[in-house]
């Protein structure tokens, strides 16, 4: 049940199934068990992985478009502007 919980998790990026399952992982008495158990936990890792790396990106572009926001606004006057 937990290696077809993983698999799930695995399939719909799901972090916080992930994070639960791996605070939950069985002993396994098989080997069978323990490779697709291993397997399994490689695929997670490259997921968690991927997903750092889409928010690194994601984080990038937004500090780009929020300089890139600043840098058009005007300038805030230091001296009192009487005149506008």
């Amino acid at each position: 049940m937990w290696r077809t919980k993983l698999q799930i998790a695995i399939v719909e990026k799901d972090i916080d199934s992930l994070d639960k399952l791996l605070d939950e992982m069985p002993e396994f008495s098989r080997k069978k068990d323990m490779q697709e158990a291993t397997y399994l936990l490689k695929e997670a890792t490259e997921l968690l992985f991927s997903l750092k790396d889409e928010t690194a990106k994601s984080m990038k572009q937004i500090k780009k478009n929020l300089s890139f926001l600043k840098s058009t606004q005007p300038q805030p006057t230091a001296k009192l502007d009487i005149k506008s």
